[in-house]
């Protein structure tokens, strides 16, 4: 399956890294925002919302990280671990999803995308995004992972955003739960590893285009 991505990408990592987790082999296609790929015709017709990451399985698309996400999970997943049918276990993880789109996610990307900008966040915004990183510090050190007893969607997802913290070079040594979550979950992340490394050239060449 096609699947147009950024590395770098918080959002397209957490589709990649569950991809991975669910054993589908994803058929990478860059789409450079910068050169504007993503306003073609070809991909407009795909996704005329024109964002990153989309999917295409066999001529269906698909768009919005956490529907792929999902869409992989409930399709190819082998049993339902990764997002319980369980009504109530779902609905954890169900609301660690919403918590990341709506305030952990939110929060670093409007802070990285003012560091782009070359613009100082405001203490304000610097204070939301530290109530962010309490509250999943709160979450993981409830429960050895963020929404259940075992490796869920939730997980994938929101470490796709604290890894994008590292644009940030944001200091997580105050946090030793999330340090410690991060290190569980990365362990059951088939070629962590490869994802790891991407993340870090793409931040590279970001800080080499700034100088």
């Amino acid at each position: 399956m096609d699947f147009y991505y950024l590395p770098g990408s918080a959002p397209c990592r957490a589709v990649q890294m569950t991809a991975a987790a669910v054993g589908v082999e994803l058929n990478l296609k860059l789409t450079n925002l910068m050169a504007g790929e993503h306003m073609k015709p070809e991909f407009l017709k795909l996704n005329p919302q024109h964002t990153i990451p989309t999917l295409v399985d066999n001529g269906h698309v698909v768009w919005e990280s956490y529907a792929i996400v999902l869409y992989l999970v409930e399709k190819y997943g082998k049993d339902d671990a990764l997002y319980p049918k369980d009504p109530k276990v779902r609905s954890v993880v169900n609301q660690r999803l919403f918590f990341d789109i709506g305030t952990l996610y939110k929060n670093i990307i409007g802070i990285i995308m003012l560091v782009f900008k070359k613009e100082q966040p405001t203490d304000e915004q610097m204070e939301k995004l530290k109530q962010a990183i309490d509250l999943l510090e709160g979450f993981v050190t409830e429960r050895p992972y963020a929404a259940a007893d075992q490796l869920t969607v939730a997980d994938i997802c929101l470490l796709g955003s604290v890894t994008g913290l590292e644009w940030l070079k944001h200091d997580l040594q105050p946090y030793p739960h999330i340090r410690a979550w991060v290190s569980r979950v990365t362990a059951e992340i088939p070629d962590y590893a490869e994802f790891r490394k991407e993340l870090e050239e793409a931040t590279k060449a970001y800080i080499a285009s700034k100088k």
